[in-house]
């Protein structure tokens, strides 16, 4: 041992009796004293020294529990929160969002925060992995709806918080369509308060996450409306090609009325807006009647009342540009009649 060691070893008494106590099992060698003796006698340490396996080291905690395989693993898998309590908040949430663009803000924003309260009081409980995924995903979608509302309302700075806060949720839950939807929010926040170059970086951060998910169609009209304002016609048909191309290989959405299921006939909209800021007042006239027409149901009332009063205020602007004052003036007049309001949006269009 002394021969093949690189330091000073203990005397011959005290090397001997460490090891007599090492041969009776008495106690382990040290790590220092394990390579040693592997090296004395020719191999490596783990050979003469062998770790447990990892099915003993489980055995052994499995033995420690008190409990056999299948009950820790029914124990893993148990729940506080049964299937039709996630299929009640499933179906809630989805009500809110398809509520989105006709129920007053006020109530809208008070009854998603009172069913975020209790989407997140879930987390407390004892839920599967799978459960606590979706939780996270759910609790992120009213929290993306009320960051809508709240934007809708002139409350930006909440707006903000909130959506940060849903972003952070899908990333927790790996959810990529609550990712991609939190950065088209902050396009269209940036887009509103002429941060153009914001809106270009915050919807192709999204599209990385998104992929070719829906969302990625909404990230690409927002990506439109900035280039429109920033007078690149080229850099708006090419985004406002891509979107086309992946609604195209998209499957037809389930449900038309969801704030966050994009409804292929609201590419109009978005090539209505991009028209209306790039001054092609012939296209931009031909997308708000077309806009209008098809968000007016058969009894003259308004399905999309938000996507009318935005066609409203383009029509008002092509008026005004023509030089028709009176027109102008009737169709903004017309858009801002509503109980609903996106202020920052029309304040946005109206500049342009």
């Amino acid at each position: 041992m002394r021969s093949h060691s690189t330091e000073p070893l203990a005397g011959d008494a005290s090397l001997l009796w460490s090891w007599k106590r090492w041969e009776a099992g008495e106690v382990e060698p040290d790590d220092f004293y394990k390579k040693l003796i592997a090296r004395t006698f020719g191999t490596v340490t783990d050979a003469f020294f062998p770790r447990p396996a990892r099915r003993d080291a489980d055995a052994e905690l499995i033995a420690g529990s008190g409990m056999d395989t299948l009950e820790i693993m029914s124990r893993l898998r148990a729940s506080d929160v049964s299937a039709a309590t996630l299929d009640a908040l499933r179906i809630t949430a989805d009500r809110l969002c398809c509520e989105y663009p006709y129920a007053p803000a006020a109530q809208l924003q008070m009854e998603g925060r009172a069913w975020l309260h209790r989407i997140t009081r879930l987390l407390d409980g004892r839920m599967t992995l799978a459960q606590h995924r979706e939780v996270l995903s759910l609790a992120g979608l009213v929290a993306l709806l009320l960051g809508c509302v709240e934007y809708d309302m002139g409350r930006r700075r909440d707006a903000e918080v909130t959506r940060r806060a849903a972003l952070a949720l899908g990333e927790e839950a790996g959810n990529a369509d609550i990712m991609g939807w939190a950065q088209e929010m902050r396009a269209w926040f940036a887009l509103t308060q002429g941060n153009y170059e914001g809106v270009v970086t915050a919807a192709r951060a999204g599209c990385e996450v998104a992929g070719s998910r829906s969302v990625a169609v909404q990230l690409a009209a927002q990506e439109a409306k900035a280039w429109a304002r920033m007078g690149d016609r080229r850099k708006v048909e090419v985004a406002l090609d891509r979107g086309r191309s992946l609604l195209d290989v998209l499957p037809p959405p389930d449900d038309l009325d969801h704030h966050f299921i994009v409804d292929p006939a609201k590419f109009d909209c978005y090539a209505m807006d991009c028209y209306r800021a790039l001054g092609e007042d012939r296209l931009a006239r031909m997308y708000s009647t077309e806009v209008i027409s098809t968000s007016t149901r058969f009894d003259g009332t308004y399905g999309k009342p938000m996507r009318v009063a935005e066609a409203k205020v383009t029509l008002g602007v092509v008026a005004a540009r023509n030089g028709d004052v009176d027109q102008a003036v009737a169709h903004g007049r017309d858009a801002l009649g509503g109980d609903r309001q996106s202020l920052p949006r029309f304040c946005s269009a109206r500049a342009s």
